[in-house]
């Protein structure tokens, strides 16, 4: 009556109610397909049936559980067993002696109990830990981890672990991996310590990037940049508002963990279609933050064949405690591995969007092949696309492709400049490193503030360093700070390095300066700053000349000998700074 829609129950004279017999019809059908459908065993019973009892051992608190009865006739039998009180410790003892392979436990067996491969026991092969529900607590996890993990042991394990393909899943794995890396901060200084390496970065869906790329999220869902799921039914489905009432997105948008419920009540393929959007943006999202060298990683472990240290430099004491501060210059040495041309081919080959690419001007071969986009400050993504080099990868965006000089070649051609650029490769590289170790606190803001990223390393003699790795370009800032000589911390190799990759800009007495630049598609190095009396003198010490838009200027050759020449030209004209391009 007044304009509402209503329903309600209609019965006919005798009573009776009255049915739609499609929609009973539908009723009935649904029911007789879910009694058709076998019941699913849970996970724990599957391994065990599935394996047999025989092989594995379970350490769970279960008093009774159905078997699998393997007799002489036509069909397996089903049989419940009852567990007495010390069958966990018969079944300890039954894997540690090697007499079952499979061990299967839960919380209840997560706890006073040692599984791993101990040199005192007969069962000393390689765990292989499967994590199949990780639970919500994060101590309970570490608990079930340390128990084959452990001091005494024959070898470490392998950690696995175990998810389907429904999206909405890694809900679960994001928690556990939150708190495991938040509680592995919090009892040894280092995030990667709880989760034990398991986890990836993506695998966070509560970090700041995630909650970054959600924002972009919904402003994709909110333009109908979606396809498949307009702003309409994104709100239907999961019952979240992004509009305010002028119709554009508002303001506080729902937070991350609510987003991520949500998606556990849609469909599977709603949910695969919503996650793979947001998982882009994700990707993306990481991926400039390691490109533009901001990335937190925590507490990193640098390897090489070999670390030496050529000099170690005090930068501070404590007046209080005592506590020093050095400048450490470390040579560090890797043994190169190039990537082999069988290698190089199977990328094409796996990839149908790669192709092989070779430099017309340099010669030099490259497997082109898509990559992650960068997420740019509007929320765009700029597509980009990787050069596979054999040492080496190149980034960058598409557009800037049609400016290089590669272009695609046939597999002869290609096979032929791979080959001999591997093998002019050499066995080893050495480069070196400026580390900041001991006390730190006090003197954080002192350093440079453009790349603070603390590490772990092992030199040479079997010292243990961790600190501050400073790159090139924050060199001069830090000997300004403490007083210390240039010319004693950065050589003309590091500088000359540090201008290559476009990353700093050297400055010389005489109001010259030395850096990158991009001419006629190439990158070059430039000296800008000479007078008219220096031609003849820098053309002899091996720089060389081109006049462009009637303008003399002067490049140093990128090739090996480019630090000597530049080490040439500070002896005359002295280091002043190294300042980064940012």
């Amino acid at each position: 009556s007044e304009g509402t829609l209503l329903s309600r129950p209609v019965y006919d004279a005798d009573g009776n109610a009255v049915l739609c017999r499609e929609a009973a019809a539908r009723r009935d059908e649904l029911l007789e397909k879910l009694g058709s459908l076998p019941a699913i065993p849970t996970a724990l019973d599957q391994i065990v049936q599935h394996f047999g009892t025989e092989k594995v051992a379970e350490i769970t608190g279960r008093s009774r559980r159905i078997v699998r009865r393997d007799g002489d006739g036509a069909f397996a039998r089903f049989a419940v067993e009852s567990r007495p009180g010390s069958a966990n410790l018969d079944e300890t003892r039954a894997f540690m002696d090697d007499q079952k392979p499979i061990l299967i436990f839960s919380e209840a067996g997560g706890t006073g109990r040692s599984y791993h491969a101990d040199l005192g026991a007969k069962n000393q092969r390689q765990r292989l830990h499967n994590l199949l529900e990780a639970g919500w607590r994060a101590d309970v996890a570490i608990q079930g981890l340390g128990r084959s993990h452990r001091t005494n042991q024959a070898q470490p394990p392998r950690f696995r672990m175990v998810a389907t393909d429904v999206k909405a899943e890694r809900r679960f794995l994001s928690t556990i991996a939150r708190r495991l890396d938040t509680l592995g901060a919090i009892t040894r200084g280092q995030r990667q310590t709880g989760g034990q390496g398991m986890f990836r970065s993506e695998d966070n869906l509560e970090s700041q990037y995630a909650r970054d790329a959600l924002r972009q999220f919904y402003r994709r869902v909110h333009s109908g940049a979606v396809a498949g799921c307009s702003l309409e039914t994104f709100e239907a489905i999961t019952g979240l508002s992004l509009s305010d009432e002028d119709g554009g997105l508002r303001d506080e948008l729902p937070p991350i963990h609510t987003f991520l419920n949500r998606m556990l009540a849609l469909t599977i393929a709603m949910q695969n279609l919503l996650f793979e959007s947001f998982e882009e943006l994700l990707a993306a999202r990481i991926e400039g933050a390691i490109a533009a060298g901001v990335y937190d990683k925590g507490l990193e472990t640098l390897t090489a064949d070999r670390m030496t240290l050529k000099d170690r430099k005090l930068v501070y004491t404590h007046p209080v405690t005592g506590a020093q501060s050095h400048l450490l210059t470390i040579e560090r040495m890797d043994r190169n591995r190039p990537m082999l041309i069988e290698d190089a081919l199977r990328l094409v080959a796996q990839d149908p969007r790669a192709k092989l690419m070779i430099n017309g001007k340099s010669e030099r071969a490259a497997v082109m092949a898509p990559t992650r986009s960068i997420m740019l400050e509007d929320g765009s993504l700029q597509p980009r696309v990787a050069l596979i080099r054999p040492m080496d990868e190149l980034r960058f965006e598409i557009s800037h492709l049609e400016e290089t000089n590669w272009e695609e070649a046939d597999e002869r051609i290609f096979a032929a400049a791979w080959n001999a650029e591997v093998a002019s490769v050499p066995e080893f590289s050495t480069s070196t490193l400026h580390v900041v170790s001991g006390l730190l606190l006090p003197i954080w803001k002192l350093l440079p503030q453009d790349y603070c990223r603390v590490y772990r390393l092992q030199i040479e003699d079997g010292e243990r360093i961790v600190g501050r790795v400073i790159a090139p370009a924050g060199l001069s800032r830090l000997c300004n700070n403490f007083g210390i000589d240039r010319s004693d911390v950065l050589n003309p190799e590091q500088a000359w390095k540090s201008v290559v990759d476009g990353s700093s800009i050297i400055s010389l007495a005489g109001e010259m300066t030395v850096r990158r630049v991009r001419v006629m598609n190439n990158n070059r190095v430039e000296l800008t700053g000479f007078t008219d009396g220096m031609r003849d003198w820098l053309r002899s010490i091996g720089l060389f000349s081109e006049m462009i838009a009637w303008k003399l200027r002067f490049f140093i050759p990128v090739t090996d000998d480019g630090a000597a020449i530049l080490s040439c030209l500070m002896q005359r004209h002295r280091l002043l700074d190294v300042v980064s391009r940012q």
